[in-house]
């Protein structure tokens, strides 16, 4: 009986370390809301799992194809993000950068990026830079670039290799 009590007493501490908190959740809810309300469906999906907020906008929203630097319109989606990550004082905010599988062209090898790699990076760290540059706290927000790796479709089609050209903006944390 004693072994069946303390099994239970350890599958409980697991669980609530694993849980996110109620108070957390409902902070995450809320930037969760507020987003939702910012973006329409074509500019960025939205998705509260796991103690995380995942906001993931496709390449043709940021940046053109083959490309690394925002434009005006590019920097409108992001500024919608703003007034959510500025306020922000504990969560991290992590912004990954991800492309097809298609090689880098002559044009981007004249810029000096020679790998989908280099160019995921540079797109992350563009956004991150423009952030940084509205208000968004630099202390909580990092870029990575993950090239052609974790594609989310597949390459073999355009519509697929254009979903796989994103940004995902990450926030995790205590929600505020």
């Amino acid at each position: 009986m004693k072994k069946i009590l303390i099994a239970g007493a350890v599958a409980t501490l697991v669980l609530l370390n694993g849980c996110v908190t109620e108070t957390k959740y409902n902070a995450l809810e809320q930037e969760y809301q507020q987003l939702q309300a910012e973006f329409s469906a074509d500019q960025a999906q939205i998705v509260l799992l796991e103690g995380k907020l995942k906001i993931t906008m496709v390449d043709r929203v940021l940046f053109p194809e083959g490309g690394f630097r925002l434009n005006s319109q590019s920097k409108a989606v992001l500024g919608k993000l703003v007034p959510t990550l500025s306020g922000l004082q504990q969560t991290k905010i992590i912004v990954d950068g991800y492309t097809d599988n298609v090689p880098i062209g002559p044009g981007l090898k004249r810029e000096g990026i020679s790998s989908n790699l280099e160019l995921s990076s540079r797109r992350a760290d563009v956004v991150v830079e423009y952030l940084v540059n509205q208000g968004v706290n630099q202390n909580l927000i990092s870029a990575q670039g993950f090239g052609e790796s974790n594609p989310v479709a597949s390459n073999d089609t355009p519509e697929g290799r254009s979903q796989n050209r994103r940004i995902e903006v990450t926030l995790n944390g205590p929600g505020n």
